[in-house]
């Protein structure tokens, strides 16, 4: 194993500790743009939505006491999956070190919570914070470095979740013909419930109490922003969100569960089992493309931790929920009646998803 060479100074660790995470990002100072004028923007294609930031402010105590509620209703939950893909991937690539590349935002607590893990079970792990922009790809030059230090068999990608599968599209098209990458791109998440994860814990949608927040969960890093004029990807720090920082104490908690859990290892997907899951999510994303006369479907943002981050980022138009008593979408409801957002509860129509927010469209 190579040191990381890097071609620029980098976040470092964020507000995570040192050990569990290094952020392959350079800090970034980026004019903040207008939540609708981005959504202009975006949807009338005069720029891409990694070339723009918002403003991100703290969560109010209604939001944490949502996650809060999160953490006691689904918290051991949490733990036991860890633990479940712990157990999977602990026998991958014996006698190397793992490379665990977290896709920042969504794939960092689990990120450090699997290096955690995995240590535990005796392997040797390093675990690094990087980029993938949807329709743009991977920072080439953060993979580029880990793959020169560890080698591309010791890595695995990790996420959060998947909603349509965009994330994993775009791995395996930027993998695709890289002839360091011999297999599919090792892509591990808590949920999946598209199926187009390499390993998941589940394929239900359910409410993963790190998707409820942003950067205050997350080493209080924004969403990568891409670099117009090339080199490592970028990020802004929230230094300004400091005191509502709950980063470490997430960490602590969930670890604290995991001690106490019992798990099997989680297993991939069989081929038939991917594809009935791949068809049915498919079927649900194109009903509401049909249904709401959507021609683009990044417009339709279906699970619940997708659906959340929109109306907190985006500009919605409508929130889709399966059931409206459902506990782990009573934070989406709190943010539209707040917004004033239409909430309709659909049943079945969802398909493997709880929740959905179409986003709405825009004129130029």
């Amino acid at each position: 194993m190579r040191e990381l060479r890097l071609p620029c100074a980098t976040v470092g660790s964020g507000s995570y500790l040192p050990d569990d995470v290094q952020f392959l990002l350079r800090p970034v100072n980026l004019e903040l743009t207008d939540v609708l004028e981005k959504e202009r923007l975006i949807q009338t294609q005069q720029k891409h939505y990694s070339e723009m930031i918002s403003a991100e402010h703290a969560p109010s105590a209604t939001h944490m006491t949502l996650y809060e509620r999160s953490l006691r209703q689904n918290g051991v939950r949490m733990a036991a999956d860890v633990q479940a893909l712990a157990l999977a991937l602990a026998g991958h690539a014996p006698g190397t070190t793992l490379a665990l590349v977290s896709f920042v935002r969504a794939g960092l607590p689990l990120g450090v919570l699997l290096r955690r893990a995995l240590r535990d079970l005796g392997r040797d792990v390093r675990h690094y914070g990087i980029s993938i922009v949807r329709d743009r790809g991977i920072d080439q030059d953060a993979l580029d470095a880990i793959v020169d230090a560890h080698g591309a068999d010791s890595i695995l990608f990790v996420d959060g979740w998947t909603g349509k599968g965009a994330i994993a599209g775009e791995l395996q098209r930027c993998l695709g013909a890289d002839p360091r990458f011999t297999d599919a791109p090792r892509l591990v998440v808590l949920a999946d419930p598209c199926g187009r994860a390499w390993l998941a814990a589940s394929a239900e949608d359910w409410i993963i109490p790190s998707g409820i927040l942003g950067a205050t969960v997350s080493g209080l890093v924004s969403r990568s922003i891409w670099p117009v004029e090339g080199g490592l990807h970028g990020c802004v720090v929230y230094d300004a969100l400091r005191e509502h920082d709950v980063t470490r104490s997430f960490i602590e908690r969930i670890e604290a569960a995991r001690v106490g859990v019992a798990a099997v290892p989680a297993r991939p997907w069989t081929p038939v089992q991917a594809a009935g899951l791949q068809a049915e999510a498919l079927a649900v994303v194109q009903g509401l493309a049909r249904r709401f006369d959507i021609a683009n479907f990044n417009r339709i943002k279906p699970g619940i931790a997708e659906a959340t981050r929109a109306v907190l980022r985006r500009v919605p138009d409508q929130v889709l929920v399966r059931d409206r008593g459902d506990a782990d979408v009573q934070l989406l409801i709190h943010l539209t009646d707040r917004a004033g957002i239409e909430v309709q509860a659909v049943g079945d129509e969802l398909g493997p998803y709880r929740a959905v927010t179409i986003i709405r469209g825009v004129s130029r």
